[in-house]
């Protein structure tokens, strides 16, 4: 019998390490349908028993948690506005964790209940600090307003992502109201007004309205 030579060899799978799992993670959270990361496809992804996982990460909860502190982190490194210009970098930074996490929704959806502690995480709020703080607020208010815009973009970046990773419909998903509202004039006369106006209502712009709204009051208390 012949010596196996080193073609005929199974080829190798690649050592699982931390960077690895993650970026197979990203990629399969950006894969058109998919909605929720399971360890089991995830494994599939990578060639590797979804066991192995685990012995890098000790928790479900632990993976999501590292997957969704990159996409922190990345948006906080894709902000390039120059440091002065406060307000355009906390605009940036807020449009990009948008589009992350809708790029990612199975990911973006766990900002709603996930906190990371991760660099990503802390590279983000120093750079919402950081701005606030060149705005001329400091201590309390510096902390709220901090907090304001962490928790409108967190939020709602994170429940318009949902809402497109569930939208089967063919529209595009950027409307508000999933359907028109339907009301009765008698009993709810302002709806039945405002219901054109409540159809063309927009995620996107609703998202950076609030934005703008928290960086508007920011302006106002530094000034007062």
């Amino acid at each position: 019998m012949s010596a196996v030579t080193k073609k005929d060899q199974p080829p190798k799978r690649a050592r699982l390490d931390r960077d690895l799992i993650v970026e197979a993670g990203l990629e399969l959270s950006g894969a058109p349908g998919v909605t929720t990361i399971s360890v089991r496809d995830l494994g599939s992804r990578l060639g590797a028993d979804p066991t192995a996982i685990y012995r890098h990460f000790q928790s479900k909860d632990a993976l999501m948690g590292a997957l969704l502190d990159e996409l922190n982190g990345r948006a906080a490194a894709s902000v390039q506005t120059p440091l002065e210009r406060w307000d355009e970098r906390l605009r940036e930074l807020s449009l990009a964790t948008l589009d992350l996490f809708t790029r990612h929704p199975a990911i973006g959806a766990e900002a709603m209940t996930l906190t990371t502690h991760g660099p990503g995480e802390l590279a983000a709020i120093e750079l919402m600090l950081d701005a606030f703080q060149r705005c001329g607020l400091d201590g309390e208010e510096l902390v709220r307003h901090y907090a304001l815009l962490a928790a409108h973009v967190l939020s709602l970046a994170a429940g318009i992502a949902r809402a497109r990773a569930e939208n089967t419909s063919d529209d595009d998903g950027d409307s508000w109201l999933d359907t028109p509202l339907l009301a009765d004039p008698r009993r709810f006369p302002l709806i039945a007004q405002h219901s054109p106006l409540l159809s063309e209502l927009q995620d996107r712009d609703l998202f950076l309205s609030g934005v703008d709204l928290i960086i508007d009051s920011a302006r106002r208390t530094a000034a007062a």
